[in-house]
């Protein structure tokens, strides 16, 4: 097999489905437009945030089904590396509706259908046989399978290897109870991991070096949402505004964060340009309507007034 810097795994995928209609009415037939279909999840879409930048990702996960022969389907399309691991059950979907009346955005998230324990340990086995300078572990986990699953990765990870979390609830707190490279919480689930009710905007660096004192982790990326980030190491602090951009949707946007930071971390970009660039993708990807993620010259563009900020 090709050897990959990066490797992204998705073991809860979706579809993603997502149209447009005028008009929500209780009772009455909706009508909309064609849908378009993409193929999504937490390290799918890092990885195509990755190749949109110019890079290349391995992207592991899996699917099961006719959906899940779609979502195989969008991928090839998009020329992405991708190595399946086949399941019994369907792979989900997902469905955002635009209100062109309201200008309203409607998500509608499914759950993952149970993996058996023959597929989790098939997961366990991939990621053991593979090598790569960064894995990245991002997106929720099906219902079936337990909230160290995740921690459990870890353990069958290279030493060598840099690993990027981004989850939420328990999965992530399980998982920093392992050695990770970088996790990406927003403030509330910053909060729970270091056990507070919740964070003022001043508080959240510390609370990210607090974290970074337990020794599980060396990168803490606090997504603020429309406000930027805040990147923290034990020595650094740095603090990233997000563009004022006309938002449309914000499906991706934090997948697109994390793809933007992983691609420039395997670029060796200072860590300052590190969380720019996730901002600009992250920004980026609000742009765009449902579930299309960023265009790169916007990604481009955003990144440079954000160095020149």
């Amino acid at each position: 097999m090709k050897s990959y810097d990066i490797i992204t795994l998705t073991v809860n995928p979706a579809l993603d489905k997502s149209a447009k209609f005028s008009g929500l009415i209780a009772e009455q037939k909706i009508r909309c437009e064609a849908p378009r279909y993409d193929a999504g999840g937490g390290g799918i879409n890092v990885s195509k945030a990755i190749h949109r930048l110019g890079g290349e990702a391995l992207t592991i996960f899996t699917a099961g089904g006719p959906i899940g022969s779609m979502l195989e389907t969008c991928l090839q399309e998009e020329a992405i590396p991708t190595l399946v691991i086949s399941t019994k059950n369907w792979t989900r979907e997902n469905f955002v509706a635009f209100d062109t009346h309201t200008q309203s955005q409607y998500r509608f998230g499914f759950p993952g259908a149970p993996l058996s324990e023959a597929e989790q340990q098939q997961i366990n086995k991939v990621i053991k046989n593979t090598t790569a300078k960064y894995l990245v572990l991002s997106g929720s986990l099906n219902e079936s399978l337990p909230a160290d699953f995740y921690q459990q990765i870890t353990k069958t990870t290279a030493p060598d290897t840099k690993i990027i979390v981004d989850t939420s609830g328990e999965a992530l707190q399980k998982v920093l109870e392992s050695k990770v490279y970088l996790v990406k919480p927003n403030v509330g689930e910053l909060a729970k991991l270091i056990g507070v009710e919740k964070l003022e905007m001043d508080e959240v660096a510390q609370a990210a070096q607090e974290l970074i004192a337990k020794g599980n982790v060396e990168i803490v990326v606090v997504s603020l949402g429309p406000h930027g980030a805040i990147l923290v190491t034990k020595d650094q602090t740095e603090i990233v505004p997000a563009p004022n951009v006309v938002r449309k949707s914000t499906v991706g946007a934090g997948d697109s964060m994390v793809g933007g930071m992983v691609w420039a971390l395997s670029q060796n970009k200072p860590l300052k340009e590190v969380v720019q660039w996730g901002v600009a993708c992250g920004s980026a990807a609000t742009m765009n309507e449902g579930t299309q993620l960023f265009k790169k010259d916007d990604a481009q563009r955003l990144f440079k007034w954000l160095q020149n900020k």
